[in-house]
């Protein structure tokens, strides 16, 4: 049964400018080649949590992506973060999920924070991911998707749900509430890797990057400095537990369109 290695990339980011946060993540990676199976950096890498997806949107095959496919085969790890792309008429707020041979796959965040007018310039996604990584289950969502159960629901026998963020620090107690929630009512490794720093709208992110397991246990936080933190999970203590406390089993069946 194979164990699977995270690393969490809290970093401070460069308001809306994609090179130079390509530049800066890339540093922090550089050392990660073969010590890590998936690398999770936070919502909006390259630009901040910023509203002016018309001048920023990339095309999909875009520099930021071809970046990303460049880290991830040099780590022979998978990449993960989200970026402004646009398609058509239409901007998302995407999370790229890049593999070591060059495939990915994508998930547009569903919730758009209608509070910094998100809903307003990006389209939402309507199709949740489910991808698979050495036998792991895995379930990649986009910070505001953390308020809805619902939508971050345990229908597929998930193994590892995580959230990549801009969560302000004046609601870190419920970014730390509805993560440890959100790790018990889905009996899984619950992980929201967030930013620090101030953006150019002069909000202040603590990060309080944050790793659950299956019962709710914070097993790591790490808050205000840039860190990048690598560590193992253990598939067999959450199947005995899932075992023991048969939860999940007791969960209702209704169906949420886009839901897989």
């Amino acid at each position: 049964m194979e164990n699977l290695s995270i690393t969490l990339v809290q970093s401070k980011l460069i308001w809306e400018d994609p090179k130079a946060n390509r530049r800066h993540l890339g540093e922090k990676m550089a050392g990660l080649a073969g010590e890590t199976d998936l690398i999770i950096l936070p919502e909006m890498f390259s630009t901040g949590f910023t509203m002016a997806a018309e001048n920023l949107a990339e095309p999909m095959q875009g520099p930021t992506l071809d970046w990303l496919s460049v880290q991830s085969r040099q780590t022979g790890a998978v990449v993960t973060g989200s970026i402004i792309v646009r398609e058509g008429e239409n901007c998302y707020n995407r999370l790229i999920w890049m593999r070591p041979d060059g495939s990915h796959a994508y998930y547009d965040k569903r919730h758009l924070f209608t509070l910094a007018g998100e809903h307003q310039h990006y389209a939402a996604g309507q199709q949740r991911l489910s991808v698979e990584l050495r036998g792991w289950r895995i379930c990649p969502l986009i910070c505001y998707d953390l308020r809805f159960p619902v939508w971050s629901r345990n229908t597929t026998d998930y193994d590892l749900l995580l959230y990549v963020a801009n969560w302000p620090e004046r609601r870190t107690r419920a970014w730390r509430s509805l993560l440890c929630a959100r790790a018990i009512e889905n009996q899984a490794y619950t992980v929201g890797v967030n930013r620090v720093g101030e953006d150019g709208n002069e909000v202040y992110y603590a990060g309080h990057s944050s790793l659950y397991d299956y019962a709710g246990q914070r097993l790591y936080e790490t808050a205000h400095l840039e860190n990048v933190f690598t560590t193992r999970l253990s598939k067999e203590p959450l199947q005995q537990f899932r075992r023991k406390f048969r939860f999940l089993a007791d969960r209702d069946t209704f169906e949420l369109p886009g839901m897989k």
